[in-house]
Parts: structure tokens; sequence; C-alpha cells
């Protein structure tokens, strides 16, 4: 176990080098710059790029961040909060997200894989039907289209719920109803693909023999899911909790956007929008090491819920 996390923690680091590296020549491969400007003559230009070394070759540029990101340093903001330290800024703006996400992912997964087990017991059945068109309809809808559904429905003077007054704008003062738009709009999706994922999973655990026995046993249905099922039938739902989490954490990019959420999703679409090259470096860096921090742990929780899986012949 010991040695399998070793070599998954060495893996994890050269991923994130690469990722930082090809962001970086991607990033500096766009035509323009983050101080563009009418106002800006070309040797005010020049001064900036000089000062913020962007006047050097690009592999010595890409050097110089490498080593400076491997000090804890990620640069500052070239634009958009010039000077501001990237650290920090991702500091103030991840928590938002991080908090919108931790509940659109409490609800997609606590609502999901209940609904999934629920298709796979009434398989055939209209219960089974009605969930699958459901899970279908929530995958096949991006989130900015759920996103201004909500809108519809809740912010205009004329909208079925505008009673409940939901303000168009995030606004933290609302309480538990300035979430609730974001964190449907978030989970949606992820709730009906784990349900889906739930469904396929408990059908396929359901056919095997140490149920048909647990059956004929006569245990009762409720601990024969629950017990026996449910702990192979989770499984692949565990795999996709690794990116989904990573995902969701950050607030989802579109549904930030929509909802004018300053979390650190929105942050970044603004920040490619500006060419802010140090704060796209910063968060890409921060967000790749988040995926692959949780894809680590969730193939250590495979080993907790399932103590057969040898994680040493996996790798």
């Amino acid at each position: 176990m010991a040695k399998y996390v070793i070599k998954r923690v060495i893996m994890a680091l050269i991923t994130i080098l690469v990722v930082a590296c090809v962001t970086f020549l991607l990033m500096m491969s766009v035509p323009g710059s983050p101080f563009n400007d009418e106002k800006i003559t070309a040797q005010q230009m020049a001064q900036m790029d000089a000062k913020y070394g962007l006047d050097k070759p690009l592999l010595v540029q890409m050097a110089n961040y490498m080593k400076g990101a491997l000090h804890g340093d990620l640069g500052v903001s070239l634009k958009m909060q010039k000077d501001r330290p990237v650290l920090e800024i991702i500091a103030e703006k991840f928590p938002l997200s991080a908090k919108i996400g931790v509940i659109a992912l409490i609800w997609a997964v606590v609502v999901g894989v209940p609904l999934g087990c629920l298709a796979a017991y009434n398989r055939g059945k209209w219960i089974d039907s009605l969930l699958r068109i459901i899970s279908t309809l929530g995958i096949s809808m991006p989130g900015f289209v759920v996103a201004t559904f909500l809108l519809i429905l809740f912010c205009n003077e004329d909208a079925p719920f505008s009673f409940l007054g939901i303000k168009t704008i995030f606004d933290e003062s609302q309480g538990v109803r300035a979430y609730f738009m974001p964190c449907f709009a978030l989970g949606l999706y992820p709730m009906c693909y784990i349900a889906r994922l739930s469904r396929s999973s408990m059908l396929d655990a359901l056919g095997q023999d140490y149920i048909k026995t647990a059956r004929a046993k006569g245990l009762a249905t409720p601990k024969i899911i629950f017990k026996h099922a449910l702990r192979n039938g989770v499984i692949p739902v565990i795999t996709y909790l690794g990116p989904l989490t990573a995902f969701t954490l950050c607030g989802g990019f579109v549904v930030e956007t929509v909802f004018t959420i300053p979390g650190l999703g929105r942050y970044f679409v603004q920040s490619v929008q500006n060419r802010d090259y140090f704060l796209i470096m910063g968060t890409t860096i921060f967000l790749a090491t988040l995926v692959i921090v949780m894809n680590l742990v969730v193939d250590i929780l495979y080993k907790v819920v399932d103590p057969r899986i040898d994680l040493a012949k996996g790798d």
C-alpha cells in the first residue's frame, strides 16, 4: 500500500509538471499581450514586458516560472488585480467556489445513488423508466441551459417562483436562497450521471451468485441491497467522484459566470479573456493538482470499500 502511494505521488508530480509546461507553451503561443491598450505606447509595453520577464526567450521564461513555482511563488496578476500575488487571489476566491461545490456534490451523491438503486431494483417498471428519462434529460442539458432555465423560473417578474425572492446576482446575504440555483445547476448533471452509473452497476451486482444466495437464505431486501450489493455497485461511482469532486469544488466556470459568483471559476474565465498569464498558470496548476489529488484519494478509497482489491496489481 505504501509503495503504491509513493509511486502515485511521484507520477502525480510529473503530471503536474507536464501540465504546467504544456499550459505555459500554449498560453504564450496565443497572439496578443495582457498590456494591449490603445493608451499604452510601444515603449511602455516594452518596459512592462521587461518588468515581468516577458521579454526573455520562451524557454527561459518557462524555466524561471517553474523555479518560482517550486518555491511556492506562482507570480502576480498582470492585469486583473495588478501585482497582487496569484496565491492570494486563489486563497480568496476558492473558498466560495468550494462551498458551492461541496453542497452540489453532496446533493448529487445523496440523491443520485438512491435513485440509481431504486431504478435497478424496479428494473423494467414505470419507476425505472421515469428515472431513466429524468437522468437522460439531466445529462443532455448543458450547465448554461439549466442555469438559464432557473433564471426564467425564479428571477423574472412574471416567473412562477418569483415570490421566493431569489436574485439574479449571487448575494450571500440571502442565505440559503443564494445557493439554491447555482448548487442545483452545478449538481444536476453529476446527480443524473451518478444515478445512471449506480443503476447499471447495481444491476450487475444484483445478478451475481452471492446475491442469489442471500435471497435464498431469506435476507430482507433492504439488507441485500445496502449491505451486499451496494458495496460492489458503488465502486464505479467512487471512480467518478475523483474528477467530479475537483470540478464541483471549483464551482464550474459556466455556472459561476451565469450567476455572477465571485469565485475561482469565474475569475479563471476572466483571466483567460484578459490574457493574465500568471493568473492563468497559477489557477491551472491549482486545478490540476486538485484533480490529481482527488484521483489518488479515490484509488485509496477502493481499498477501504473493498479490501479484496489489490492496489499493487492494479498499478
